[in-house]
């Protein structure tokens, strides 16, 4: 009977019997007759012993050879070990190479130090170190814990076209696409649109997927194509969409804690800055923000917008997000609802993270008065007839509604205090870079 094949994350379970791992050469040690093989599956690494007189010779040799991240499946016993990362080792029995790396063409990213173009260029190979899986699996945990937060509030995923016949947020973002019949499109910048149609519908919606941004920023914040989390809710207003942004951000923080500590360890993450994040936030107006950033050094006046430091110092005294509210009409996007106090802010929140990582939250309330609507789009030089179908949204059953979007690589920068966003997807896209 052959030995049960098993994931190195679950090894625990399996504690003195005879198992297999399928994975790759990570690391080896060798000592004479004895060789420590380091073989990592995707959910772990583990170490392995081999001991030249319990194995044929010519495997033993052939162990003792292998190269960095050659493929391999080793049969052996598992055994407690408490000084050995993971708390097991495995005693090898058997092993089957599949493929040995030519040490003629060898495995590039070596344990040295390497450049970060070098890094980047070779990104489809970097994902197999340890500090580039330990952020994939946290960007997974808050994904999934992001679906977990809005499954368990009811509200519905309703998915949102990629192309577009219009801005969302204005036209000098756009990536234009050459569409059947000469007809041009653009990769959406957001679903929001959409998805205010959807809320419409089913009362309580989310759309999750790709965005698209085509500004020409080179700062550690800035992807051109990221995922973004947007809900939406029918009579809800700016308080309602501050309460559900506080509560998601406090929820994925949790999560990540949770079931993520393994990660953070890797990362060398200070958790008690993550532990410290619970509700509720400070919460600010914007003339409040100005102000605290005038007394702070500040060049900023009434009317600007925030700028990387900016955000930074509006949270250097908090150990937890703050919100950001009424900010001025004219910096903020035409579907914005005014205040009914004073009509030059718009009823929109920003959620702004400690530890310099900015906005990761925007939205607020939007416009549901018809004339308003048409008002606005004018003003912000965007076609009406673009808009017709956005335009039915307010003349059948209009309603009070609103709703925010979280760029997840920032979040997770956040979670894993990465000094830049490009390790927090699989294959970032920046302004001078796009492959791999």
């Amino acid at each position: 009977m052959s030995a049960p094949r098993v994931r190195i994350s679950d090894i625990a379970r399996h504690d003195g019997q005879t198992v297999s791992i399928a994975g790759w050469l990570y690391n080896i040690r060798r000592s004479g007759k004895i060789c420590f093989p380091l073989l990592r599956d995707g959910s772990g690494i583990i170490q392995c012993v081999a001991v030249k007189a319990n194995l044929p010779e010519e495997l033993f040799e052939a162990l003792k050879d292998l190269t960095q991240e050659s493929s391999l499946i080793v049969t052996g016993k598992v055994r407690a070990e408490a000084r050995a990362q993971g708390g097991f080792e495995l005693d090898v029995e058997s092993a089957e190479i599949i493929q040995r790396v030519s040490e003629a063409d060898p495995y590039p990213i070596t344990p040295k130090d390497h450049g970060i173009d070098f890094l980047m260029d070779h990104r489809h190979l970097w994902l197999r170190s340890k500090r580039q899986a330990a952020i994939l699996r946290i960007r997974h945990e808050v994904i999934k814990s992001i679906r977990d937060y809005f499954d368990n509030q009811g509200f519905t995923l309703v998915d949102t076209p990629i192309f577009t016949p219009a801005a969302c947020e204005g036209t000098t973002t756009l990536f234009e696409v050459n569409y059947f019949d000469e007809e041009k499109l653009y990769l959406t910048q957001s679903g929001q649109l959409y998805n205010e149609a959807n809320a419409m519908a089913l009362g309580k919606v989310y759309c999750f997927g790709p965005t698209f941004r085509a500004e020409k920023s080179k700062t550690r914040r800035h992807l051109t194509e990221f995922w973004m989390v947007e809900p939406e809710m029918a009579y809800a207003d700016l308080e309602d969409v501050k309460a559900l942004a506080e509560g998601l951000v406090v929820y994925c923080v949790g999560r990540v804690l949770e079931n993520r500590k393994a990660e953070l360890e890797v990362l060398e993450r200070d958790v008690k800055k993550l532990e410290s994040v619970k509700a509720p936030f400070p919460r600010m107006s914007y003339d409040d923000a100005v102000k605290v950033l005038q007394g702070k050094g500040s060049e900023i006046t009434w009317g600007g917008d925030f700028g990387n430091t900016d955000e930074t110092l509006l949270t250097q005294d908090s150990d937890r997000p703050i919100l950001v509210d009424r900010y001025p009409s004219e910096i903020k996007a035409f579907y914005f609802q005014p205040d009914a106090e004073n009509d030059k802010l718009a009823l929109g929140v920003d959620v702004i993270a400690p530890e310099g990582y900015g906005e990761i939250i925007g939205g607020g309330q939007r416009i549901h008065d018809p004339e308003l609507l048409l008002r606005r789009l004018k003003e912000h030089d965007l076609p009406p007839e673009a808009f017709n179908w956005y335009m039915d949204l307010r003349k059948y059953g209009t309603v009070p509604h609103g709703g925010f979007g979280m760029g997840v690589e920032r979040f997770v920068a956040w979670m894993c205090g990465t000094e830049h966003i490009r390790e927090c997807i699989a294959y970032p896209r920046m302004l001078y870079r796009t492959r791999p």
